[in-house]
């Protein structure tokens, strides 16, 4: 038999776990760490018709380490939208194949091909963007959608 202390700290760290699952679930951002995730990702949103907006950082540029939480935050606005992030350093054939000279570098992406980059940690420019971008790519698909009915 389980005494109350024990039983109590089952509970919290059962609650500990759940939070964790939580903020996965709520974390809107996807880390690419290899170019086979990022095919993998890139494809699903094609097949989605899913804008993509990437975030290219490094680990050690702190401008970079600055914009992660606005970037979640931007993340969670949009529901039919991807956002991944990736680190330069870890996924190199894709920095150089976007070529991403400076950190963080936001690329957006429609069908898989790169329509718009923002060098640099400005908030109010990236936001206005991206909404800018998102709801034209929207317009776009409904277009589309509706054109082939």
């Amino acid at each position: 038999m389980y005494s109350n202390s024990t039983l109590l700290k089952n509970q919290q760290k059962q609650k500990k776990e759940m939070k964790g699952q939580e903020q996965i679930k709520m974390s809107k951002v996807i880390k690419i760490d290899s170019q086979k995730s990022w095919e993998h990702h890139i494809f699903y949103a094609t097949n989605q018709s899913y804008p993509v907006v990437v975030h290219f950082s490094a680990f050690w540029c702190v401008p970079s380490i600055v914009m992660n939480p606005f970037f979640q935050e931007l993340a969670s606005t949009y529901q039919n939208a991807l956002f991944l992030t990736l680190d330069v350093d870890e996924v190199k054939e894709i920095a150089s194949k976007f070529e991403i000279k400076a950190m963080p570098t936001f690329v957006l992406l429609s069908g898989g091909v790169p329509v718009e980059k923002i060098v640099g940690a400005n908030p109010d420019e990236i936001r206005k963007r991206v909404d800018h971008f998102i709801h034209s790519t929207r317009s776009c698909n409904y277009v589309d959608q509706t054109m082939n009915v």
